[in-house]
């Protein structure tokens, strides 16, 4: 997977926009950021997660996922390493980070 492959998968959900928080590209859906691309380097997006959710895919993918650094990384916010991410777990763990903070009417 490279980054551009990850736009579309974000862009491909409901309702999301593409917009910018801290000079990295981020999606949003009813104005919350749910994935970011290009942090913490150009390598990685990331995924916002809720914590049960982020320990099953680290578990599962070690070398895929890891949670950001410091508190975010606490609170869900989990690293993708884009070069070792296939299409499918990617779109899954986005799917999983979109509901986490989709509007209940959304849903």
């Amino acid at each position: 997977m490279i980054a551009a492959d990850f736009r579309p998968i974000a862009l491909s959900l409901p309702e999301v926009e593409e917009s910018a928080h801290m000079n990295h590209p981020d999606f949003r859906v009813g104005g919350k950021i749910f994935v970011t691309l290009g942090y913490p380097d150009k390598d990685h997006g990331m995924v916002i997660l809720p914590p049960e959710e982020q320990a099953r895919f680290r578990q599962s993918y070690p070398k895929v996922f890891a949670p950001a650094k410091g508190a975010w990384g606490k609170r869900g916010s989990t690293t993708v390493h884009l070069e070792a991410v296939d299409r499918t777990t990617l779109k899954r763990a986005m799917e999983i980070a979109w509901r986490n903070k989709a509007p209940k009417d959304l849903l």
